[in-house]
């Protein structure tokens, strides 16, 4: 496979990544390098752990995770997408809003986004590309396009202030939906 198509396959991976970043940049949590490095490694970590996964497992494991895998990618980020559209409507002095870069959180997103990797890594098994490559490039594209998200979600954060945390709740439950569809159709 050559390097623009395995490009290509990455940045189809990381756009749900993105997305989740882009929200997460709007809740004000985002500020500093760290939790941007936290989302950025987390996000490129999984999108590039899960296709390994899969390319190890090959076809024995995807007829046991292809009947139930869009459900678990929906339920995580429904969950996590009803929480924080929660947490914007609240008003200020109701608690602590939800941090995405940190904790179960974070890695209920890392994963919930990396689902779809686990396909392609079985893909992968199945033409004999090379897995080294592949996942390095997944992973790297994924922490880019995770920072990019970030910082435009910021952007957009400062401008509208919490009614952008409730969009970006809604946001991941639409992904979440379109996971689901995807598969069912």
């Amino acid at each position: 496979m050559s390097f623009p198509e395995i490009l290509l396959i990455a940045l189809g991976l990381a756009m749900d990544a993105f997305a989740v970043c882009l929200c997460a940049g709007t809740t004000g949590f985002i500020t500093g390098s760290r939790p941007v490095f936290r989302l950025a490694f987390h996000f490129g970590l999984f999108q590039a752990l899960m296709p390994t996964l899969g390319w190890l497992a090959g076809f024995g494991v995807e007829r046991y995770i292809a009947a139930f895998d869009h459900w678990i990618a929906f339920g995580l980020l429904a969950f996590v997408g009803v929480r924080m559209a929660r947490s914007g409507l609240a008003a200020d002095d109701d608690g602590p809003c939800i941090d995405p870069s940190r904790g179960r959180t974070l890695v209920m997103l890392a994963v919930a986004t990396s689902i779809d990797a686990l396909a392609v890594g079985l893909s992968f098994a199945v033409l004999r590309i090379s897995i080294v490559w592949a996942v390095i490039v997944i992973g790297v594209v994924a922490a880019l396009m995770s920072i990019l998200g970030i910082r435009l979600g910021g952007r957009l954060g400062q401008a509208f202030g919490k009614r952008m945390e409730v969009v970006g709740g809604l946001v991941l439950v639409i992904i979440g939906i379109r996971v689901v569809i995807s598969h069912l159709l």
